[in-house]
């Protein structure tokens, strides 16, 4: 997702040349004892593409490989965690003769990977967007963004999203966004094909602040080398990537003055409060009802009145009982009449499809890991946490053991993480011309995630987004939810924005779509081509606004 721009003659002109292949394990120049050693940049890979969109004949360069994040002395690109203890003067002496450095005497922290997407044939690149999209994690690669939605290329699923049978393909992606702005796909330090630099601590950049910082350089540095400062630009953050597109739309005003013209948060969280099944946390019971109902719909386990309903009407429904006499309850506890509670059970029953019995039991509180293992035990099948439509058979059938007392699978994980691998590694071999002996990393361990000040209550980045959408009244926000998603519930995101307190002259930047499908809503056909139609009209929504008049008396 990102460019090369035609103003770019010399970068233009490399693509043509034979594709140079970079590996991030080999780019270190030893000198002499006394002599920093030099981290050279790698030369990117540069290939020509062409691809039909709309009956149109596209062409585009693809461009893979990774940008070196560097520091200036004194100006530390993420702040240090206060963990390590500081060097004695001559200790620190001895480390600045031998340490890295750039050409340019700054100090290179991470060597981050991305594959950018460029229309050929682009007089001025302040006429073109570009979109930098990332998924989350927090550990995550942008496969799933980058070989299932709405880059040129995608891994061959089903029209439902399933897994055809192995050997997998690639294919032209017909729901591309290329023709309408430039694409970045990037991989957070750590992820992909993304690595700190030689003795440097990985640990300086897994945090909720050190990640949108790095993140937030990178697309600094790639706006600067590729002339996209007048560009529109859209950041797009999946899952875990909107608590990071949340955050970096404040940090990229602050920090950098880079303003953008919209966010598009795909199956968000930003506050996870909605998501942290702790006690006296009524908020996620609450949040993830309507969902469980739409879940159950889909797996007709619901009472025929509301089986014979649309999803959205059955989601309207739960929302109304869910934030209202099923909040009401729980906020009562031990104090609810045992009459009401009763009548409370049966509402969530309804709902949910499990037995008025079982959540009695439960004392009125379904948790996620209940629901995955109890709407469809007597299938002996568990639920996709990603995407509900999913089922799989259960490694201990006929038990409450949900996923982290068994070791259950996802099976919507499962049906779609083969095919997006294999298409990945193959894709970038031969295709974008890019070759490293390192693995992957679709996904890796980033833990401890340092959360920060919100280590004492949780993670919320939309003050963020308040703040950022406050200072910029042309920021537009796109928020898209899927109604079998049990990783970030519709109810929960839609609460969480209602609540971030915008003034109503604000309010109108903000949009909600919505999918029949999962988590990862692209994967289903019929979203994935909704999803782009939505993105078309956010986009010409972002880019035809008229002047604000903030001196006007």
């Amino acid at each position: 997702m990102q460019n090369i721009p035609a103003a770019g003659a010399a970068l233009l002109a490399l693509a043509f040349l034979t594709p140079l292949r970079a590996d991030p394990g080999r780019e270190t120049v030893t000198y002499g004892p006394d002599e920093p050693r030099i981290e050279e940049e790698p030369v990117l890979s540069v290939t020509a593409h062409t691809i039909t969109v709309g009956g149109k004949t596209v062409k585009y360069h693809a461009t893979a490989g990774y940008y070196l994040l560097k520091e200036e002395e004194g100006k530390p690109l993420v702040k240090p965690d206060g963990s390590a203890p500081a060097p004695t003067p001559a200790a620190a002496e001895r480390t600045e003769k031998r340490e890295l450095r750039s050409k340019d005497g700054q100090k290179p922290k991470a060597k981050v990977f991305f594959v950018a997407y460029t229309l050929d044939d682009v007089a001025d690149p302040a006429t073109r967007p570009v979109t930098f999209a990332f998924n989350g994690g927090p550990g995550s690669s942008s496969i799933w963004l980058h070989m299932a939605s709405f880059a040129p290329r995608r891994a061959n699923l089903t029209d439902d999203g399933e897994a055809p049978p192995p050997p997998y393909q690639l294919v032209d992606n017909e729901s591309t966004w290329l023709d309408r702005t430039d694409l970045v796909f990037i991989d957070p330090v750590s992820t992909g094909y993304s690595r700190p630099v030689e003795k440097e601590d990985p640990r300086q950049f897994h945090g909720l602040k050190e990640d949108i910082a790095s993140v937030g350089d990178f697309i600094r540095l790639y706006t600067s080398r590729n002339a996209r400062w007048l560009s529109p630009k859209i950041v797009l953050g999946e899952s875990y990537g909107t608590t990071r597109a949340a955050g970096l739309s404040d940090y990229l005003q602050t920090r950098y003055g880079l303003y953008l013209n919209g966010i598009v948060l795909v199956s968000s969280v930003l506050n996870f409060q909605t998501l942290s099944f702790t006690p006296q946390n009524h908020d996620p019971y609450v949040g993830y009802l309507p969902t469980f109902a739409t879940a159950a719909w889909y797996h007709k386990k619901l009472p025929p009145d509301l089986q014979a309903k649309s999803v959205s009407e059955v989601a309207a429904l739960a929302r109304a009982f869910a934030g209202k006499d099923y909040l009401q309850a729980l906020q009562q506890g031990d104090t609810l009449s045992a009459e009401e509670r009763k009548r409370i059970a049966e509402g969530v029953s309804r709902f949910t499809g499990l037995p008025v019995s079982y959540v009695l039991q439960r004392r009125l509180r379904i948790s996620d890991a209940a629901f995955f293992v109890k709407l469809l035990e007597p299938e002996g099948l568990i639920l996709g946490r990603f995407d509900a439509r999913y089922t799989g058979h259960r490694y201990e059938p006929g038990t409450d053991l949900g996923f982290d007392q068994s070791g259950e699978y996802d099976p919507s994980d499962e049906a779609v993480g083969g095919p997006l691998t294999a298409a990945f590694n193959d894709y970038v071999r031969r295709e974008l011309k890019y070759e490293s002996d390192l693995p992957y990393e679709t996904e890796t361990d980033v833990s401890p995630w340092n959360f920060g000040d919100a280590g004492n209550g949780f993670p919320n980045t939309a003050e963020d987004l308040r703040k950022a959408m406050t200072r910029n009244p042309y920021l537009k926000v796109w928020v898209t939810c899927s109604y079998y998603d049990i990783a970030t519930p519709y109810y929960a995101a839609e609460s969480v924005v209602a609540a971030m307190n915008l003034d109503p002259s604000i309010r109108p930047n903000l949009r909600f779509t919505y999918y029949e499908s999962g988590h990862m809503l692209y994967v289903h056909k019929p979203s994935r081509m909704k999803f782009k139609a939505d993105f078309e009209s956010f986009l010409n929504d972002a880019l035809s606004q008229p002047t604000v008049h903030s001196a006007a008396r």
